[in-house]
């Protein structure tokens, strides 16, 4: 899933740079960014947007996951996206959004 947004800076960036065999190449083209790269490159945008909180490439999953479920999507939809081959592992999310509502006066 992608937004608008993110979609058409992907196609900007793919029409400007033009990668060939991936994406997101490293510098030999031949071979694709590492998981290390990524991270570093997440740690180094929170830095820059003064986030303070302990935050990891994790956290987009989950904030992912929490947001869906807080715009109304179905958990069983929220749990195939997400690849849990049990619904208790996504049901984590509900109980986190509820204390979230209850933290900001909700409930």
């Amino acid at each position: 899933m992608l937004s608008d947004i993110v979609l058409q800076t992907l196609r900007e960036y793919w029409q400007k740079d033009r990668p060939q065999k991936w994406l997101f190449p490293n510098q030999d083209e031949e071979k694709h960014i590492t998981v290390r790269t990524v991270q570093n490159i997440f740690e180094n945008a929170c830095k820059k947007a003064y986030i303070k909180k302990e935050v990891t490439t994790h956290s987009l999953r989950h904030s992912f996951a929490i947001h869906l479920l807080e715009s109304g999507v179905n958990l069983r939809y929220i749990q195939e996206l997400l690849g849990h081959n049990h619904s208790k592992i996504t049901e984590i999310y509900t109980f986190v959004t509820k204390r979230y509502k209850k933290s900001f006066g909700f409930y």
